[in-house]
This record gives C-alpha cells, sequence and structure tokens, in this order.
C-alpha cells in the first residue's frame, strides 16, 4: 500500500494526491472529491478553492481509481487503422465534435490495418474500463470479437453497415458503392474496366465486390482486369499498378482505383506516357479526397461522408451508454458519385 509523505505526494509514486490538494485547500479529502467530481454539491467558493489548490500543487485526477469507484470512466476509446490517411482524420473530427460538449475523452488508437495490433491495443484500453468503443471496421480476428463479448461495453462499427441483429454502425454500402463506381463506367460506354486494389481491407474487398457484381451483370467480367496487392496505397503505387495493369491489360480503356491516392497517381503516371485522360483511359477513384477536384483533369470518384459517419457514430454511442434504445441499429448515411473530367 502507498502512503503519502509530508510533502502531500505519495511516496510510491511521486504524485501529488487528493488529500494533499484538499489540505491546501483547507477542505475535507471529500469535499475536495465532490468539487472535482460533482461540483453542483459544493458551493461556489469551495469550488474556486479546491480549483485553486489543484492549479497550485498540480494535481492530476486518477481516472482509473475514480472509473472504479463510480463503474463509469468517460473514455471513449476509438481504433482507426491510420492516422496520417485523410480519410480517417475526417472521421476523427466528426468524433471529436460529437463529444466536445460532454465530458467524454478519447482514447485513440492507431491499428495499423494489423488484426494483432488491433488486439493489443483492444486489450490494453480495456483495462481503462471504457464506456463504450467506436471500431472503424465490422469483421475482427476472434481474439477481438471474444474480447468485445466478454467486455459488455457498447461497440458502435463505422464506415460499413453491419448485418448482425442489434450490431450498431454508421456508413455507407461499400459494396453499393463499388457497384456504382462500375455501373456507371459501363454507362459511358466502357467495356475494358479494371480494378487496382491495394492494402487490401475489408472496405477495399467489398468496394472490388461491388465492381465484380456490375462487371458480371454487364457479362464483362475479366480476371485479367484486377490488381490487387497488399502494399499500403500511395500515389507512387498508383502510378507503379496503372503501369502493371496496361501490361497484363493493354486494350484496358478505364480504370476504377479503390481509393483517390492510387487515382492521382495513375493520372500521373498516364501523363508521362503521353497516354490521354480520358480520351485513350478513363481513371476513377475513392472517397473524393480535396487534391481530386482539382487535378488536372479532375478525378471522377465517389465522395463518402467521412465527417458524418464519426459525428453519428459518437452520437449514437452516446446513447447507447445511457442505455437508450436507438431507433435504428444501422444509420446509412450514403455515398455519392462525383462526376469528372477523368471519366
Amino acid at each position: 500500500m502507498s502512503k503519502t509523505s509530508s510533502s502531500g505526494k505519495s511516496r510510491a509514486s511521486g504524485k501529488t494526491t487528493l488529500a494533499a490538494v484538499a489540505v491546501h485547500a483547507g477542505v475535507s479529502a471529500m469535499t475536495a472529491s465532490r468539487a472535482l467530481n460533482q461540483p453542483a454539491l459544493v458551493s461556489a467558493a469551495v469550488r474556486e478553492r479546491v480549483e485553486l489548490a489543484v492549479a497550485e500543487l498540480g494535481y492530476v485526477p486518477n481516472r482509473a481509481a475514480r472509473a472504479l469507484a463510480s463503474a463509469q470512466s468517460n473514455v471513449i476509446v476509438v481504433l482507426v487503422p491510420s492516422l496520417s490517411n485523410a480519410v480517417f482524420t475526417a472521421v476523427l473530427e466528426g468524433i471529436q465534435d460529437a463529444v466536445e460538449a460532454s465530458n467524454y475523452q478519447l482514447l485513440i488508437g492507431n491499428t495499423r490495418y494489423s488484426d494483432a495490433e488491433e488486439e493489443k491495443l483492444l486489450g490494453i484500453y480495456l483495462q481503462s474500463n471504457p464506456d463504450g468503443i467506436l471500431l472503424s471496421s465490422l469483421s475482427h480476428s476472434a481474439r477481438v470479437t471474444q474480447m468485445l463479448a466478454a467486455s459488455g461495453v457498447p461497440v458502435v462499427s463505422m464506415m460499413d453497415l453491419g448485418s448482425a441483429p442489434g450490431q450498431l454502425s454508421v456508413g455507407f454500402s461499400q459494396f453499393d458503392a463499388g457497384y456504382a463506381m462500375a455501373r456507371y463506367l459501363i454507362g459511358k460506354g466502357y467495356t475494358r474496366i479494371g480494378f487496382i486494389g491495394a492494402q487490401l481491407d475489408e472496405r477495399t474487398l467489398r468496394r472490388a465486390d461491388g465492381y465484380r457484381k456490375a462487371m458480371s451483370d454487364a457479362g464483362l467480367l475479366d480476371a485479367r482486369l484486377e490488381l490487387m496487392v497488399g502494399d499500403p496505397s500511395t500515389i507512387a503505387l498508383g502510378a507503379e499498378l496503372l503501369g502493371r495493369m496496361l501490361d497484363q491489360a493493354p486494350d484496358c480503356d478505364a480504370v476504377f482505383c479503390c481509393n483517390d491516392d492510387l487515382a492521382h497517381g495513375a493520372i500521373y503516371q498516364c501523363q508521362r506516357r503521353g497516354i490521354a485522360v480520358p480520351g485513350q483511359l478513363a481513371v476513377c477513384g475513392f472517397n473524393d479526397l480535396p487534391a481530386s477536384a482539382w487535378m488536372t483533369p479532375s478525378v471522377t470518384t465517389i465522395d463518402t461522408p467521412r465527417y458524418q459517419i464519426g459525428f453519428e457514430a459518437a452520437s449514437l454511442l452516446r446513447a447507447a451508454i445511457k442505455g437508450e434504445t436507438p431507433p435504428v441499429t444501422r444509420i446509412d448515411l450514403g455515398f455519392t458519385l462525383m462526376a469528372r473530367e477523368s471519366a
């Protein structure tokens, strides 16, 4: 058991204690605790004295201890596959805005598109007794599924739409979006439409499934028109993969890239080779990143409601934490096909 020294710090940790704050403010430890955790129960004068003591002593409340005492941590865990990808920074902005006026704090983890990393982060973060969890995918390893079920913590999945009974999800159908883009290109008269995919996370794979369905429906499906690699998406990779696509399918007349980074790279590669876009080759992307409208030519792409997904998912999770029954468990925010110059 740790003890408190005469300086008001725990001998074990060296941290300023609540008892020291109470002494400094001239109140009991219970009153100091109420001033910090239930300020409405104490007078304004007492609150000011305790807050001044906190500031002067540099006291940091022990959230773990508070969570154990109240069975509530005011912490929401958010796991995303990337902190540098503009897609997920927009989602995080929406989440932040949704919880800004509340007492909730975000505990954000980067899974790096790795099941093992997701397992590790979730195992660590569940020790903080979070009130809720936001996940950027529907599919998880058996270990993660087991941990989520055992925790009993409300979970909302983002980016795609769940189908399991009672599963809370906010997003849009990645399959339908992939289908819509392929159908758009088919409707424009293209018949040799390639699909370029990278990273191969579940969202990319569902878009590819939608593409295949549209191509199959039109009698145009050809495995030689698909190029899928597990490498992280970059503009440079898009340029490289466009070259490889033309090598394996020289009669390709359009390419549907699984994201805008790859589409940008594909267009740059076309410019280097003197291939007219869309005169000789149409190029489409996905997610409508800000640069896509300003490329030359501007990129035909799928606009995804990333900010709204984060905002609505966090709002739905807050309601679930309160025990409220949501009117719907799947919030479909849809998508918009942005037809531009590249197709």
